[in-house]
């Protein structure tokens, strides 16, 4: 289910040729930790098993791209190159490093296989909002939601084997961080994720509708570490959730809008906005606010370790971020509290931002995404809906991107407020607690 993939393999056959599959493994990535890798190599091993059966051989490049790529397409005379699409500054630099360094004559080629619609083909400019864009996605769908064109077992031998991968080795070689354990509730790879998408359909599809922004229900899909790797596409989620419209329409609709329309909003944001991790990136009402209210007292202020540990003064709070270092995973309607709380308890919306994005970058598995820096939930009028794709966005919380200004306030100014009597409101809060109580 990869759009890259088959582009390439369809090349491949035109051209009466071996197709091979790389992936180049850096030694470290942004805040990623063994949790991070672990889940990614698992998932890579199924990959690797699957093209040996289709005839394709799996290489698995030690390195940054740009110093093991442009050698090994020259050493295999690769004809040409294809390589997915992710709209975050440091695999864009990837891109450009690999295509400064390939020899003139190989055609390199970019696939958005991470969206339903391309990036560049859903809006050609940053959208200010879902509004925005929703029309522009919903009127190219039924160009692009589409089935998958099968992969054939390929029958182009390559003149070389691919190296065997020592796995374990390669699991030993990685300079990150340990202390923070791989989850024990996720298997990675593909059919674990597939299980997973059958498991939502089966069981909580009919109550994502109405239930899923209550921390204490299960109502999510609990996907998005499976989208975040591409071990599982979200178009293969919606083509398997759209079969049930008939009976859970209300659930499919919003799994729709936040699975595509919210996820592929992020995207356009991460790509069009060079400051997508920074004050900088805000809506200038924004900005103006944050900075008038900036020196404002806090009620509290906590340093990064404090946070981390939770140890606040606020239960709740302690709760969720304790969710998130034990399970990898917070439930979305918490991320935004989350986030609003590191606002409002730290020196600067600068320092506020920072702290979240490290935080959910360091324990979240579906971390360092698009979703996790700018991901917007959608208030339908009747409460909170919670955006079940990848990450509540940082951004959103703290700096009121795609959302719009509300009453001002203290420390927030016009920026969504929220606090423990409404969380209260929404749903069980004691019940939430009781069940991530520090140790």
């Amino acid at each position: 289910d990869n759009w890259a993939f088959l582009y390439a393999q369809r090349l491949a056959l035109k051209q009466e040729l071996p197709l091979h599959v790389c992936f180049c493994l850096v030694p470290k990535f942004l805040d990623a930790t063994i949790r991070h890798y672990g889940f990614m190599l698992k998932g890579l091993q199924e990959v690797a098993e699957e093209c040996t059966e289709l005839n394709i051989p799996f290489h698995l490049l030690l390195g940054y791209a740009k110093d093991v790529l442009p050698t090994f397409v020259v050493e295999h005379g690769v004809g040409g190159l294809v390589t997915d699409f992710c709209p975050l500054h440091l695999p864009r630099q990837w891109v450009e490093d690999v295509r400064e360094r390939l020899p003139e004559d190989v055609p390199f080629a970019q696939v958005d296989a991470h969206n339903i619609v391309p990036c560049w083909v859903a809006s050609p400019k940053q959208e200010y909002s879902a509004r925005t864009i929703r029309g522009k996605i919903h009127a190219q769908l039924p160009e692009f939601l589409t089935e998958f064109p099968p992969i054939i077992r390929h029958p182009y031998p390559p003149s070389c084997p691919a190296e065997p991968i020592a796995w374990e080795a390669c699991y030993s070689s990685l300079q990150v961080d340990r202390t923070v354990e791989e989850v024990e509730w996720a298997t990675p790879g593909t059919a674990a994720g597939l299980a997973v998408l059958q498991s939502f359909i089966a069981e909580r599809l009919k109550s994502f509708g109405s239930h899923r922004n209550d921390p204490n229900k299960a109502a999510l899909s609990n996907l998005s570490p499976w989208f975040h790797f591409g071990q599982v596409s979200t178009q293969r989620a919606i083509l398997e959730v759209q079969k049930h419209r008939g009976k859970y329409k209300e659930s499919v609709d919003a799994f729709v809008e936040e699975a595509v329309v919210r996820r592929e909003l992020a995207e356009n944001f991460c790509y069009y906005n060079e400051n997508y991790n920074s004050v900088q990136g805000a809506y200038n009402w924004a900005q103006t606010t944050l900075k008038l209210h900036a020196k404002d007292k806090r009620p509290f202020l906590y340093e990064l370790q404090e946070l981390e540990q939770g140890t606040t003064h606020d239960p709740l709070w302690n709760a969720a971020q304790l969710q998130m270092v034990q399970d990898g995973k917070m439930h979305g309607f918490l991320r935004m509290y989350w986030a609003k709380k590191i606002l409002e308890w730290t020196r600067s919306p600068e320092e506020a931002l920072r702290f979240a994005i490290y935080l959910n970058d360091r324990y979240e598995l579906d971390g360092r995404d698009p979703n996790g820096y700018v991901g917007k939930l959608q208030d339908g009028g009747t409460g909170w809906r919670v955006f079940d794709g990848q990450g509540c966005g940082c951004l959103w919380s703290i700096c009121g991107i795609h959302d719009q200004g509300w009453a001002e306030r203290a420390i927030f100014g016009k920026i969504r407020y929220m606090n423990y009597a409404g969380c209260k409101r929404k749903f069980d809060v004691g019940q939430f607690e009781r069940r991530y109580a520090p140790h």
